[in-house]
């Protein structure tokens, strides 16, 4: 692997650590919804105020992308890492606000479940953006978040044949399955994460 020496390095690999603690902050916020006594208009305040920091260290990134003549990966491969960060820190976002508005009655089980596949997921992808100093530990990081979307794939079909059980109100239905596939869309975008610091780490190798 080539070494770099250079003050750009530094905060790029400050930056997507950042990028990535935001997401297991956020992530830590989505879990406050399994309290059945949460205060989901707090949450989703509070949800806006990480994804606004989000899109900071995002724009600073493209900012440090514009400016420094060298970096520490392909440039393109920087870009699309930010893009797909922002992207988990958006889905998050937009399930809250969606909680809210649409005004979602008590949790499903099988939803607390996937919101609590996420958090693994968010944790998994803080650790491995703080360690692309170094290159450490990376391919298990990727293998585990591929195992979590995978379980967060089955749990969706479970909770979607659920949902046509007709267990549910035809509005409480459609406001479930919604929710079901906002929470789907963010594994979605955390596994895409994975892969796009998998081509870093292969590149880098």
């Amino acid at each position: 692997m080539a070494i770099r020496l250079t003050p750009q390095d530094q905060a790029f690999y400050e930056l997507l650590a950042a990028g990535g603690q935001n997401l297991a902050a956020a992530a830590a916020v989505l879990c406050d919804l399994l309290s059945p006594d949460a205060d989901r208009k707090a949450i989703a305040d509070r949800m806006r105020e990480l994804e606004h920091a989000g899109d900071s260290v995002t724009h600073r990134i493209l900012r440090q992308l514009n400016t420094s003549f060298v970096t520490p990966f392909d440039r393109e491969d920087i870009y699309a890492l930010a893009g797909r960060i922002d992207d988990v820190m958006d889905c998050l976002d937009e399930v809250t606000e969606f909680v809210v508005l649409a005004d979602v009655g008590p949790l499903p089980e099988l939803v607390k479940t996937q919101i609590q596949l996420i958090e693994q997921g968010c944790s998994q992808t803080a650790g491995a953006l703080s360690r692309l100093r170094t290159l450490q530990n990376l391919e298990t990081y990727w293998i585990e978040v591929n195992r979590l979307e995978n379980e967060a794939d089955d749990v969706h079909r479970k909770l979607l044949s659920e949902m046509f059980s007709g267990k549910y109100e035809i509005l409480t239905m459609l406001k479930l399955r919604e929710l079901a596939d906002l929470l789907e869309d963010t594994s979605d975008a955390l596994e895409h994460v994975a892969h796009s610091v998998e081509t870093i780490a292969v590149k880098e190798s």
